[in-house]
């Protein structure tokens, strides 16, 4: 097979979809890989390194987009990219398409097979392909956090670990999931005052007996949630409905009510955002104020380290490229169950349930529509 590697056109994103490494392994399982000039330069990759492992570079997008028969990314197509999409052709990335319906419209009449990193699920309804992005965007999620919260930086002027003498900041963290508890184990470890609510009790129970009681935990409810984001200097939300929209838990009358100067991080805005007062923004310009409330709600948190992202990322995607390269999307499927839930378009079809009931649209089974 074909596959095609190009540069990350989202503003501010600097990973790129596919390691040396990678290459290395598609190579050896007899398949061609075009990178398209500079893909990685933003993850310090070289052109030079994917060529010593048997890559073609490639002068522009539009050449990889011509010949590759599998499309590696690592963000939504931008609205620039989707006209280049040829019929029959595979695309692998993260993808989000209940916070981005025009995108969907656009897949739906490219005639392509879209396959989403975020949701791939594994049996114990863990997300193999998000989770190493969702560390990296729960630990600077609190790091952005305590620089916001900075005076200088439009927050309260608070210092999350506080000093002796002083109250510690409070960090309120919604969802205890991979994100939330990268984010918690950060503001452990800056000495702050956490609380982490999720309505999971026997996830609750994990995060306290690893913090042996050093975190509060609280059962997520209306009354719970708003006291403690009223409370709080610092709210990090990183709620997750796989491939659906995620729930407005932070009211706009809660935003209004918190201190000036407190700071929301919105981890979940690629999903649509978990606060109703969010709105994506970019790492040039990451936040806004609302009700004298910071928000902070970077669509491509990860992409701030994008080495670090990088590698991460294809850590946990090769075993699957390389599956659908030998394979093709349905000989995957078939190979790997878990990727039947990334299947998100097949043709004019949505096909994971969740995002079409997002979107709003009729679902067809993917191994139905993979089999057509």
């Amino acid at each position: 097979m074909k596959i095609g590697v190009v540069r990350e056109i989202k503003p501010s994103e600097y990973r790129v979809a596919l390691t040396p490494t990678g290459v290395r392994e598609l190579v050896a399982h007899g398949h061609t890989v075009f990178v398209e000039h500079d893909a990685g330069e933003g993850s310090t990759i070289h052109d030079e390194e994917y060529e010593a492992q048997g890559a073609q570079i490639v002068s522009f997008a539009d050449d990889v987009f011509a010949e590759a028969d599998l499309i590696l990314k690592v963000k939504e197509p931008q609205a620039a990219e989707v006209s280049k999409f040829r019929s029959g052709q595979l695309l692998f990335t993260y993808l989000h398409l209940a916070a981005y319906p025009q995108l969907a419209d656009g897949l739906l009449g490219a005639d392509i097979t879209a396959i989403a990193y975020e949701t791939v699920q594994l049996p114990d309804r863990s997300l193999p392909l998000l989770a190493p992005m969702s560390e990296v965007a729960g630990r600077i999620g609190t790091q952005a956090g305590a620089y916001f919260l900075q005076k200088a930086n439009g927050g309260r002027g608070v210092l999350l670990g506080g000093v002796p003498g002083v109250r510690p900041g409070r960090v309120v963290i919604i969802g205890g999931g991979v994100s939330g508890s990268h984010a918690a184990e950060i503001a452990v470890g800056m000495q702050a005052n956490v609380t982490i609510i999720d309505r999971d009790l026997a996830r609750l129970r994990h995060l306290d007996a690893l913090y042996h009681g050093r975190i509060e935990t609280l059962a997520s409810n209306r009354l719970n949630l708003e006291e403690a984001v009223l409370d709080a200097d610092l709210v990090i939300g990183s709620v997750l409905i796989p491939g659906a929209s995620a729930p407005k838990l932070v009211t706009e009358d809660m935003v209004r009510g918190m201190r000036r100067g407190s700071v929301l991080v919105d981890i979940a805005i690629d999903q649509g955002g978990c606060f109703e007062t969010s709105h994506e923004t970019t790492h040039t310009d990451p936040v806004f104020m609302k009700h004298d409330v910071v928000h902070y709600a970077v669509g491509n948190i990860p992409g701030a380290v994008p080495h670090t992202s990088t590698y991460a990322l294809t850590n946990a995607t090769l075993p699957y490229v390389i599956a659908l390269a030998d394979n093709g999307a349905a000989g995957a499927v078939e190979r790997h169950p878990e990727l039947a839930g990334g299947v998100n378009i097949v043709g004019s079809s949505v096909t994971n349930r969740a995002v079409a009931d997002s979107l709003g649209k009729e679902h067809v089974a993917p191994r139905a529509a993979l089999g057509e």
